[in-house]
């Protein structure tokens, strides 16, 4: 596969977004673009394809894309592909978080903290798996899809990181939560990143909305005595960084701890409108 570097937003606007990914430019759905686009009409005719959920969720010209390509972003390199429901593999919007993540780790060791142990649950891709992986931590990486879970698996090996000590997961997320908790298993880091609605691979049913509280509250039981962070992110509509604060706040311990919130946000050049993209939420000690 070739490597090309970076991505970039180049413009949205019309319910849409327009992105460079190495070689493949795309015209994506947006629907919090309610703006005017700023670039002419010609940049976006010169996408390589245009994925149109109106037309009944499809690629107009999914012949142009490549089966898969690899860009770096952000110093990881991710495998890419378009899938039948535009997504390519990555959200270029938690790249500040995987920054968060490897500093946290970083500076945990620097002061002498062991080996952490890092739970990501709905991994995905394993952005957030690789950043924690290349900073020094034990991952467990957890997510339904056993596709999801080879992909997040490839993207290690394109990062040099296929022998780091990485759990690689398939299963419900609720369930194997109940599970490491009967076994008594601690971690030293959450990241939780749920998606609005999901299904297991045995039929298992996910609202965040019935479900997220339950799982916070679980999620914070496996926590070691001396937890590093507990990140949490979400693309549900009405989750805004006030309810994910809010969230951490009810389920996390406050003395010497801090929690921090806001939107995740797609960034160009300057110039380029930024476009939120999300929330997120993040507790940490103040003294570890």
């Amino acid at each position: 596969m070739p490597m090309q570097d970076a991505y970039a937003l180049l413009d949205s606007g019309g319910g849409r977004k327009l992105e460079q990914f190495g070689p493949v430019r795309l015209d994506r759905p947006c629907a919090q673009a309610v703006w005017t686009p700023r670039l002419p009409a010609a940049e976006w005719q010169a996408a390589t394809a245009v994925f149109d959920r109106e037309q009944g969720n499809c690629w107009s010209d999914r012949a142009a894309l490549p089966k898969e390509w690899t860009v770096r972003i952000d110093g990881l390199r991710m495998k890419l592909a378009g899938t039948d429901f535009g997504h390519l593999g990555v959200f270029p919007e938690q790249r500040p978080l995987w920054s968060w993540i490897g500093d946290s780790l970083a500076a945990a060791a620097r002061r002498g903290a062991p080996r952490a142990a890092v739970l990501n649950l709905f991994a995905y891709s394993g952005g957030s798996t690789l950043a924690a992986a290349a900073a020094g931590a034990e991952v467990c990486h957890v997510d339904a899809s056993a596709g999801m879970v080879e992909w997040a698996r490839e993207n290690a090996r394109l990062n040099g990181l296929d022998a780091a000590p990485v759990r690689w997961i398939v299963d419900d997320a609720r369930k194997f939560l109940a599970r490491e908790l009967r076994r008594g298993r601690r971690y030293d880091a959450v990241i939780l990143d749920p998606p609005s609605f999901g299904r297991g691979s045995k039929g298992e049913v996910f609202k965040i909305e019935t479900h997220l509280p339950e799982m916070l509250d679980t999620c914070v039981r496996l926590l070691s005595d001396r937890p590093l962070f507990f990140l949490l992110s979400a693309h549900t509509p009405g989750f805004s960084p006030l309810v994910l604060d809010n969230l951490l706040r009810t389920s996390l311990p406050l003395r010497n701890a801090s929690v921090e919130c806001g939107e995740m946000v797609l960034a160009g050049a300057p110039g380029v409108l930024p476009v939120p993209n999300g929330c997120y939420a993040r507790w940490a000690p103040s003294k570890i």
